[in-house]
């Protein structure tokens, strides 16, 4: 139920929503000074989420910074966390998305010798079956590049991060309880929660950070500080999302 609840409500974390109903708000209001306080509170959501450097430094208060796999000492596992591909079912393949980049940096590590084992975590977080079968599709993919299919590990249940470090820590104590060191690879953005239900689940691991959208360098070029960037608006919905979903999942006892 929370799960589901938490997908149907997810659009409402989205400042394009709230310039949507500002702007309702708008046209269909008699009330002049309703009116103008609305305008002008259309035109600050605007500007401000659409800043790429205001997203940025935000999102650098929350983000988990990453480190160079060279820094990286020696795991047992790399624990994946799904959510990186969506699935074309006119072509029945993957489609990777900008959070595929957990995928290429467990490999990276996988082949610089920094792991023995990838777990991939996750089956799909959709509410409707769309094909998606993540960790059993990945698994296949990751055969197909080379990679030894005893040196691979799939959670084919969760839904969430909650279901993801449950099912993982499950799996890892009936038949891996020999291993003793985990790096958990998952977005910067969404890694903070993810560190907080592993431990939950008595599994400590250590964090590597992908897909980073903060600037630690605070280095921006002249464009991301004057021109509107409408991604923003997707992105925050990224940000706001983990910044509710941390108390929420501390409500719900899974932290």
């Amino acid at each position: 139920m929370f799960f589901i609840l938490s997908k149907a409500l997810l659009f409402l974390l989205s400042p394009f929503f709230w310039m949507a109903i500002l702007i309702a708000i708008y046209y269909f209001s008699k009330n002049s000074r309703l009116k103008k306080r609305v305008k002008w509170s259309s035109i600050f959501i605007f500007f401000f989420f659409t800043n790429s450097v205001i997203f940025s430094e935000f999102t650098r208060l929350w983000e988990i910074p990453g480190q160079k796999i060279s820094k990286v000492k020696k795991h047992d596992v790399a624990i994946v966390l799904g959510g990186m591909f969506e699935y074309n079912s006119d072509t029945q393949s993957l489609s990777i998305r900008r959070q595929g980049d957990r995928l290429i940096q467990a490999v990276s590590l996988y082949r610089s010798s920094k792991v023995d084992k990838i777990l991939i975590s996750g089956d799909s977080g959709y509410i409707s079956d769309r094909g998606l079968h993540e960790a059993r599709q990945v698994r296949d993919l990751l055969i197909l590049w080379g990679i030894p299919e005893t040196d691979i590990i799939t959670e084919e249940n969760s839904k969430n991060t909650h279901e993801n470090a449950v099912e993982t820590v499950r799996i890892l104590k009936k038949s891996y309880p020999h291993f003793n060191k985990f790096i958990l690879v998952t977005s910067g953005i969404h890694m903070k929660r993810s560190l907080a239900c592993f431990k939950k689940e008595g599994l400590v691991c250590t964090p590597f950070s992908t897909d980073l959208y903060a600037n630690q360098t605070h280095n921006y070029h002249w464009d991301q500080w004057f021109i509107p960037n409408f991604d923003n608006f997707r992105l925050w919905n990224k940000l706001n999302k983990e910044m509710v979903g941390y108390p929420a999942y501390w409500g719900m006892g899974y932290l």
